[in-house]
């Protein structure tokens, strides 16, 4: 069986876009407090654990090995962040529940192709504790709710800004594997300060040029929230990319590293790791009709079931599916409609329905099935394939709109965070 990793790549396939530290079981030798964060700590120990875990993923990719010490100071940068913004969290009442973390875990077993009990098993043997491995997944959930909410309460679109960017040369077709590094700057730095980052990326660049890989120049000198990752961004269409840096990487082929670019919060290298075209989106769409009863204070569950078993009778039997939907259905939109569900992808009504689309036959009737609505009896009409590039790419650049607002919002957000915040890094001291 495949050796896990406990890291960012680990679970980005699983839960999103979240990066996770792993936790092995607890040493016996004196902890020493690394950093304090506001009222809470950081332990060596915290620390130790956290970056094991991302030499981890290096012995098992190969090659050179980056620095300890630089590593060190970048997971206790993130962990420093990670505290921040569980803080918070908890502070405007987000609580992820025991059910959801069952749901993550299983997900990343599944995604190794393994069992739960697998995964607890190949844990243990790599010296993690499967409980501290739930707790930083719980974290982890809780800092992906955080940015949700935030992003939605901050970040807002318009159709005719997604109109404009449609229009515009930002809207370029295909996707890029994208990788980028960060020298960073302070707030308002001084002229002093402008030139030693700017010496210092034209360094990193040079040192690029002479062979080190991207990957470990991000590893080694980067101050992106990536950089642990190599500065790895994953793919993303061209419309996704910053604003600030679209046209060069448009320009840029694959394998290529862009000069130094300096932006509002420091300079900025990217590499173009890969490219591929965008391909036209074709969906199998779904029509069906339905009748739901709900169980309730006047009707128990035995009798809602009985209730949508006389009615599946009536009309095997010959009566007319959309007059019974009207006069019986407790979903009153559709049953006004006699039912129709109108035309839909597999998905949007939840996996039971789709299950029953996969294996009826056009007008044919499901059996009584159990949704959280109530009792369902399902007939599928017609099953069709659209074309759907333009809804995709429209959907699509509303997303890059929203991403391209929340990455700045949030990056500010986390940086307010912290200078609010009493912090004390005693690794650097």
């Amino acid at each position: 069986m495949k050796r896990l990793l406990l890291a960012t790549a680990f679970v980005l396939s699983a839960v999103g876009p979240i990066t996770l530290r792993a936790q092995a079981l607890p040493s016996e030798r004196l902890d020493r407090i690394v950093a304090i964060v506001d009222e809470d700590v950081i332990l060596q120990s915290d620390l130790d654990r956290a970056t094991e875990s991302i030499f981890r993923q290096y012995r098992t990719r190969g090659g050179e090995l980056p620095p300890e010490d630089v590593v060190r100071k970048q997971v206790l940068e993130r962990l420093i962040s990670q505290r921040l913004q569980i803080a918070r969290a908890e502070a405007t009442g987000i609580v992820i529940a025991d059910t959801e973390v069952d749901t993550a875990v299983q997900r990343i077993a599944a995604q190794n192709g393994i069992e739960v009990a697998q995964l607890r098993q190949s844990l243990l043997r790599d010296g993690f504790s499967f409980e501290e491995f739930r707790k930083t997944l719980r974290e982890e959930l809780v800092v992906q709710r955080l940015r949700a909410r935030f992003v939605q309460s901050r970040v807002a679109v318009t159709d005719t800004e997604v109109d404009i960017f449609l229009a515009s040369d930002a809207a370029k077709a295909g996707e890029v594997r994208l990788s980028h590094l960060l020298i960073g700057l302070p707030e308002s730095p001084t002229a002093a300060q402008v030139e030693a980052a700017r010496a210092k990326a034209a360094k990193v660049r040079a040192e690029i040029d002479a062979g080190l890989s991207f990957a470990d120049a991000a590893i080694r000198y980067s101050e992106g929230q990536q950089a642990l990752e190599g500065g790895d961004l994953g793919w993303r269409s061209y419309d996704q990319i910053p604003s600030a840096f679209t046209d060069i990487v448009a320009g840029m082929r694959k394998g290529e590293v862009s000069q130094p670019l300096r932006g509002p919060n420091g300079f900025h290298m990217l590499h173009v790791a890969d490219t591929r075209a965008t391909s036209q989106v074709m969906v199998k769409e779904f029509s069906a009709r339905h009748i739901v009863i709900k169980p309730g204070e006047l009707l128990s569950e035995d009798k809602a079931r009985e209730r949508i078993d006389a009615l599946r009778k009536r009309i095997v039997d010959g009566a007319d599916f959309a007059a019974l939907a009207k006069q019986y259905s407790d979903d009153k939109t559709t049953g006004n409609l006699g039912g129709d569900l109108g035309w839909f992808q597999a998905g949007d009504y939840g996996t039971a329905v789709a299950s029953h689309m996969g294996t009826l036959k056009d007008g044919e009737l499901s059996e009584p099935f159990r949704t959280d609505l109530g009792w369902h009896i399902l007939q599928r009409i017609g099953e069709r394939e659209v074309d759907r590039t333009v809804e995709t790419r429209r959907a699509k650049a509303r997303e890059t709109l929203v991403d391209r607002k929340a990455e700045e919002e949030y990056d500010n957000f986390l940086r307010q965070m912290r200078a609010e915040a009493y912090i004390e890094n005693r690794l650097a001291g």
